[in-house]
């Protein structure tokens, strides 16, 4: 919103719950992350809900997955003096892209190289209070969409959420990370090498997108 301040508004329970917060107006900002959280490290609390910070306060990450690899990564920032505020594994993925961050690394690659470290099935959806023109998105197993539109770009973790807003789409790869802003999306690799895309334009009804393209739901689950 101008001033580089990231807002958060958290709720455990219901949507409604976090509906009420938004009453009286959300924050003016051009750039926004959420995220529906089901609770496996830690309990469903407001402490545990997306989004999580990095030690500094500059780094806000919502995960989709698990890190399997978490207490070590955890161990291994303690021991660097890192206070964690709650339970969960996603705020490990936050500190490690935070502590790179910090040294000076742009938001992609500070997301790359703490990709590298982390094991498990993941997306990451991260934005930065020191580059508020652009969020960073990362895939590893877990599903990743980006959705192109008129001046904005946006990401979910499946088609129907961008049919409201934008036909055009691009099915992210695993190891793969995004750098999306206003103007469109750059994807590259682990070690930041481009890796081309195609989009392509979804012409299903939401119905339709919702069982994947596949005739009934059985059929899309038998798949999956």
């Amino acid at each position: 919103n101008g001033d580089s301040t990231i807002h958060v508004l958290k709720r455990a329970g219901k949507l409604t719950e976090l509906g009420k917060l938004l009453e009286d107006g959300s924050p003016d900002s051009g750039l926004a992350i959420a995220h529906s959280r089901w609770a496996t490290h830690g309990a469903p609390t407001d402490l545990n809900a997306h989004p999580h910070f990095d030690q500094f306060g500059d780094i806000a990450l919502i995960h989709n997955g698990i890190i399997e690899n978490y207490l070590e990564m955890k161990a291994e920032l303690m021991a660097e003096g890192h206070v964690f505020r709650s339970e969960t594994d996603t705020e490990v993925a936050a500190h490690l892209i935070g502590r790179e961050h910090a040294a000076g690394l742009t938001l992609e690659e500070s997301v790359r190289r703490a990709v590298r470290r982390l094991r498990g099935a993941f997306a990451f959806v991260v934005l930065s209070r020191r580059e508020p023109e652009k969020f960073v998105a990362a895939r590893n197993a877990s599903p990743l969409i980006v959705g192109l539109g008129e001046g904005e770009s946006m990401v979910a973790s499946d088609v129907p959420a961008l049919l409201p807003y934008t036909r055009k789409v691009v099915i992210i790869e695993d190891d793969r990370v995004a750098m999306l802003t206003r103007d469109g999306v750059v994807v590259t690799d682990l070690e930041g090498r481009p890796a081309p895309y195609e989009p392509m334009t979804i012409d299903w009804d939401v119905e339709a997108a919702e069982k994947g393209g596949y005739e009934h739901f059985m059929l899309k689950e038998i798949h999956e």
